[in-house]
């Protein structure tokens, strides 16, 4: 009977824990650091706190950098890192007795290889953990659909679905199946039978692997990142055909992720398309991260949560996406809230300053006058 091989001893991967480069990772553990940046001619810097600081040694020049990064790819990743100028990859080291994780984005620019590396943390913080609404709770609930996280590289999407898909796993018995490239959270079975696969590692692609899925008996399927139409269409089908869906998308804000879908297709499908998202999906989060002014707390996410409902559904539909903005902000009771009055919410609890909260504000006008006490509709929702 054949067995799956050691991906070390094989080779195709390096040994985590022989790498020189894994000084710097280890120190980005200790630093308690979000991220680490490599560019040649600058020194490493860390991310800490939400603000880059430059480690104390000197710069990298393009030898050590090269000597430095280039094990840490099997490959698979030198094939794409040679051939798209660019790879993402997982990371996987030890540190004083716990594994870390880290995504790895390894790049050329202006001829130089560089490397930017998100730590991801060993444990899934819970949603107060992680100072995110209750009303997120209530979309873990759904037997199926589809539930989107939106916002840009590093506003904590990923951070946010895994408190969601550990708070299923701790509350109902149901198969869960993530296909991530590369994977991110390694989850711990409790009452989920749990199968995490990686594009490129355990399948060739995602095309192979959702259709693996559905063959696979899954309740829940995680499809990470909607980059493309096919994605979308293989999620959406997903969704229609009983499974609840996860998935994240690059859009900054709960309503602007209606178009974001839209302009992946032509003007055509839109039709079809509305009516599909209309009917399946069921909540879209978009989230920014925040420095906060809590000394217990490094940074905390501004959330805008859209669930739908019937006006919600109508609006979509009726192609009326305009006054899905004030749809939200008066929408309290099916649990939605938009930025404005999530971030009067930080402010409040003392998690953020003003000047922060201003800064990022999509309407300053509004939280301005939220702050206050008053409660102003943003366009012409009747």
């Amino acid at each position: 009977m054949s067995s799956v091989p050691d991906p070390v001893k094989s080779g195709l991967m390096p040994n985590p824990t022989d790498l020189e480069v894994n000084k710097l990772f280890r120190a980005c553990v200790k630093l308690e650091a979000s991220d680490l940046h490599m560019k040649v001619g600058n020194p490493p810097m860390v991310r800490v706190g939400g603000t880059l600081r430059p480690m104390n040694r000197g710069p990298v020049d393009d030898e050590e950098m090269v000597r430095l990064l280039y094990p840490l790819m099997n490959d698979r990743s030198r094939k794409i890192f040679e051939h798209d100028g660019g790879a993402d990859f997982a990371h996987t080291l030890p540190v004083d007795g716990t594994e870390w994780r880290f995504r790895v984005n390894l790049f050329q620019q202006l001829g130089h290889m560089g490397l930017v590396a998100r730590r991801v943390n060993s444990w899934i913080p819970d949603f107060e953990g992680l100072n995110l609404p209750p009303s997120v709770q209530n979309l873990c609930t759904y037997d199926q659909g589809m539930i989107l996280l939106a916002g840009v590289t590093g506003s904590g999407k990923s951070t946010t679905i895994g408190s969601m898909l550990n708070w299923i796993n701790h509350n109902y018995r149901k198969h869960l199946l993530t296909l991530e490239d590369p994977i991110e959270f390694v989850f711990t079975e409790d009452k989920c039978l749990i199968n995490q696969r990686e594009v490129g590692f355990d399948v060739v692609d995602f095309e192979v692997g959702m259709k693996h899925a559905v063959r696979q008996d899954p309740d829940i399927i995680l499809v990470g990142e909607m980059r493309d139409k096919e994605t979308f269409m293989t999620a959406i089908h997903a969704a229609e055909t009983g499974h609840l869906v996860f998935g994240t998308i690059h859009a900054s804000s709960a309503a602007s992720t209606i178009g974001r879908i839209l302009d992946l297709f032509p003007q055509d499908m839109h039709p079809a398309l509305r009516s599909a998202i209309a009917f399946n999906m069921k909540g879209i989060i978009a989230q920014k991260l925040l420095k906060s002014i809590k000394p217990e707390v490094s940074r905390v996410p501004t959330v805008e949560i859209m669930t739908f409902t019937p006006l919600i559904r109508k609006l979509i539909l009726e192609e009326d996406d305009s006054k899905l903005g004030d749809a939200i902000r008066i929408g309290a009771e099916d649990g939605m809230q938009d930025f404005t009055q999530s971030l009067k919410s930080l402010v409040d609890q003392e998690l953020i300053d003003r000047e922060i909260a201003m800064e990022v504000a999509p309407n300053r006008e509004a939280l301005k006058m939220a702050l206050k006490g008053i409660n102003v509709a943003q366009g012409g929702m009747v």
